[in-house]
């Protein structure tokens, strides 16, 4: 999705690129102990190789590009753009937690125990010892207000971080006033673009 004018030099610019996949096993069926420390080896493994760069960033007109203190997302950025960019990470930018359900007795594969750990958790449940809904909400809305102030002296900022935060970053920059330029879905490597007149 595009609109035209986005390239105007008198808009600010800030594009959310989502990670690329983790180079982690996923197959076969899990028990809840398995699925948990699926999770905890999500947060630290490698990405794959990148064999196609996303269109419509500004590859060439930044000088900084911000992370998420979580590996998946620094690993992206440095992929992407390269070692000669500043790089800065931010843990205020890393992924809303997941929890996995206690179903000591079940096997699913961990799609299953993914979607089903995100869907208590949007409904406010399943976030013991964890960064709950609200909290999470909250976070993202301090992103989007950092976002939109490094916009101001940046004039094109790009943040590579998570699927689940863009989201809610994405939806709080709308709040503010920035209208949606780009979007090319959820998915890893995903971007979206959002524009504002200075």
């Amino acid at each position: 999705m595009s609109l035209p004018g986005n390239q105007a030099t008198d808009k600010l610019h800030i594009f959310l690129v989502r990670h690329y996949k983790p180079s982690i096993a996923r197959a076969g069926l899990f028990d809840r102990v398995r699925a948990t420390q699926f999770i905890a080896d999500y947060d630290v493994a490698d990405i794959e190789t990148i064999q196609e760069k996303p269109t419509g960033l500004p590859f060439d007109e930044i000088k900084r590009v911000h992370t998420s203190a979580l590996p998946r997302a620094k690993q992206t950025a440095l992929a992407l753009f390269g070692p000669e960019i500043e790089f800065k990470e931010d843990k205020l930018f890393n992924e809303c937690e997941r929890k996995i359900l206690a179903l000591p007795l079940l096997r699913f594969p961990i799609s299953v125990w993914l979607a089903g750990a995100r869907l208590l958790w949007l409904l406010g449940l399943n976030s013991r010892g964890i960064e709950n809904y609200r909290q999470a909400r909250a976070r993202a809305r301090q992103c989007a207000e950092k976002l939109a102030q490094y916009a101001a002296t940046e004039h094109k900022t790009v943040l590579v971080a998570h699927g689940m935060l863009n989201i809610f970053i994405r939806q709080y920059l709308r709040k503010m006033g920035w209208q949606l330029a780009r979007r090319s879905g959820n998915g890893y490597l995903s971007v979206t673009e959002l524009v504002k007149s200075t």
